[in-house]
């Protein structure tokens, strides 16, 4: 029952949840922002499970790309206000890189660094319009932070897990992503 209750928790829409604490500005309100949606931290710690899969210069070249990419994103975003794809787009790389995580898919890495790097975009696009409207820098470091520790998590858990496990976890965030949509 226990786990029920967890998933349950997981994937109840929280995109909204992560808007609510940065309001303070400052590294804090960055660091809090990635871990306090489910839609964040499932799509962050699945980019560090694709990164592991692909191996090789993957493992720091597809985080990297979401990073670069998270960072246009948040300077971007109260530049552009109203770009209303971005949310649709969170709930994309929850289904997406859940789905190639489940799946073992290994597309070419340039391939795999720019589509990561598209949903990096719309996720800094999501940390950046709740950006407060002074201390930017330092709200995005703390956003980066996260968003790096959640990817380096999930690089670790992929050495620790089995592949099934790791399969059944890149599965549970497309469901995920998929609720959340449907919410």
């Amino acid at each position: 029952m226990k786990k029920v209750l967890t998933l349950a928790a997981v994937l109840t829409p929280a995109t909204s949840l992560a808007h609510g604490l940065s309001d303070h500005g400052g590294v804090v309100s960055g660091l809090v922002h990635p871990l306090s949606g489910a839609d964040h931290v499932i799509a962050m710690l699945a980019v560090g499970l694709l990164a592991a899969n692909l191996g090789g210069r993957a493992v720091w070249m597809v985080p990297l790309g979401f990073v670069s990419a998270l960072v246009a994103g948040g300077v971007l975003a109260p530049l552009l206000p109203g770009f209303t794809v971005m949310e649709p787009m969170i709930l994309a790389s929850l289904v997406v890189l859940g789905s190639m995580v489940a799946l073992a898919l290994r597309p070419a890495l340039p391939l795999s660094v720019a589509m990561v790097a598209l949903f990096g975009l719309a996720h800094g696009w999501a940390h950046g319009s709740e950006a407060p409207a002074q201390g930017f820098a330092l709200y995005a470091m703390g956003f980066v932070f996260s968003t790096a520790a959640l990817h380096l998590a999930g690089l670790g858990l992929s050495r620790v897990l089995t592949p099934g496990v790791v399969r059944a976890m890149g599965a549970l965030s497309a469901g995920a992503g998929v609720a959340l949509a449907l919410a």
